[in-house]
């Protein structure tokens, strides 16, 4: 049995982006027997502010799911910008240092988004002379670079060189996109030493009735619904749909764009999409009907900015494959995206930034329900065969177990 300390600025009970790999992983551990801890911060994503539960306060431990987790206090900033990102990392990389207390871990692993949890595993491992791992969900020095936040190209240089400097220290790194390597291996970084680690599909079978939910949530059986669902930030480029809406409203109607969840851009798209009559805005589905809600839907649509590349992997992706429906996605076409869709065989393509791209991809699924159909499978069977989680938390548990022997 070893001591484990994650240390990741998204943990339970965020239920959207990376949170629930993070927070599966540590609890699967636990179920294996080791001692687990996490060094989190407070929750906000992607609401982009501290939940009220937990305002006002400079720190929080609590237990779940047999996992101690230490919560630090944290700026968050409401709107996106290189100079409020760079005092959200510092203001956790402050607090988090100072939480170094308890038994010694035998292992420390850094999750990015959040250079600052990379940054203070190193640290720790530092301070312990223990083996560190890093698991990157998204390369922050591409994210400055690719995501659109305002002055972000200009610090891209720098946050992509602290981080090399940092995956260059880890034991072992892990990557959630094969995509991701050459960016690694370009500062430094030993080809041998990183692991491709998948995501896993984390949402459960649908419970509910596919006609009950549709009308739980207003949906006319005659209408077409093109539902996104989760994050409402800037690399998610969703103002294309939202002018995919406004060209669909010109025509002959029939289809419904739903825009579920929450974000920092969230008020920026309901200002744009004023007096729409078919987009909605819905707040985010509790996690034991969000399989109902991507079930009712006909169509699932995926959204990138046209510069993202090899930044991220969307966590939705897991999601969506999972759910059975066919996947229109709005990405660039050479990124990390559109190389796992293709894999699958689920998704139909257009054009980052082409709205009418996007409305001619939906009617090709609208009007060919056979082909809908048989993308719908093809995601379904991608996501039983490679994405499952009993597969995925079992490779990244092994990941985690084998940096104590690598050191």
């Amino acid at each position: 049995m070893s001591r484990i300390l994650f240390v990741a600025i998204h943990y339970w009970p965020e239920i959207s982006g990376n949170a629930p790999y993070t927070s599966m992983l540590a609890e699967h551990l636990v179920d294996r027997g080791h001692n687990v801890a996490v060094l989190t911060g407070m929750p906000h994503y992607p609401e982009g502010r501290i939940r009220a539960a937990y305002r006002g306060r400079l720190g929080a431990s609590e237990r779940h799911c047999g996992v101690k987790i230490q919560r630090r206090a944290h700026y968050v900033p409401g709107r996106q910008s290189a100079i409020r990102r760079a005092i959200y990392e510092a203001s956790f990389l402050l607090t988090g240092s100072l939480s170094m207390s308890g038994p010694r871990p035998d292992i420390i692993v850094g999750v990015t988004p959040s250079l600052s949890s990379a940054a203070l595993a190193a640290e720790f491992a530092g301070r312990t002379r223990r083996p560190f791992g890093l698991i990157f969900q998204d390369l922050m020095g591409r994210a400055a670079e690719q995501s659109g936040i305002v002055g972000g190209r200009g610090v891209a240089r720098v946050t992509a060189a602290a981080e090399g400097w940092i995956a260059r220290r880890a034991t072992s790194v892990a990557v959630v996109a094969p995509d991701f390597v050459p960016y690694l291996v370009e500062r430094g970084v030993r080809r041998e030493r990183i692991v491709h680690l998948p995501n896993w599909t984390h949402i459960a079978e649908p419970l509910g009735e596919r006609e009950a939910t549709r009308a739980r949530l207003g949906w006319a059986d005659n209408e077409t619904v093109i539902l996104h669902a989760g994050n409402m930030g800037l690399k998610q480029g969703l103002e294309q749909v939202v002018d995919a809406a406004k060209r669909a409203s010109q025509g002959p109607g029939g289809m419904r764009f739903v825009l579920m969840g929450d974000g920092n851009q969230r008020a920026d798209l309901e200002r744009a999409a004023a007096g729409l009559s078919n987009l909605d805005f819905r707040p985010f589905e509790p996690a034991e009907t969000f399989p109902d809600a991507l079930d009712a839907a006909d169509i699932l649509i995926l959204s990138e900015r046209q510069s993202v590349r090899d930044m991220s992997l969307p966590s939705k992706v897991t999601s969506y494959l999972a759910a059975g429906r066919p996947i229109v996605a709005a990405v660039a076409p050479n990124g990390a995206t559109t190389s796992l869709l293709a894999r699958s065989g689920a998704a139909v393509f257009a054009d980052s930034g082409d709205s009418d791209g996007i409305l001619r991809a939906i009617a090709t699924l609208r009007d060919d329900p056979t082909k809908a159909e048989r993308l719908g499978a093809a995601g379904r069977r991608f996501a039983a065969m490679e994405l499952s989680s009993r597969h995925g938390l079992a490779r990244s548990a092994e990941f985690v177990e084998r940096i104590a022997k690598l050191a």
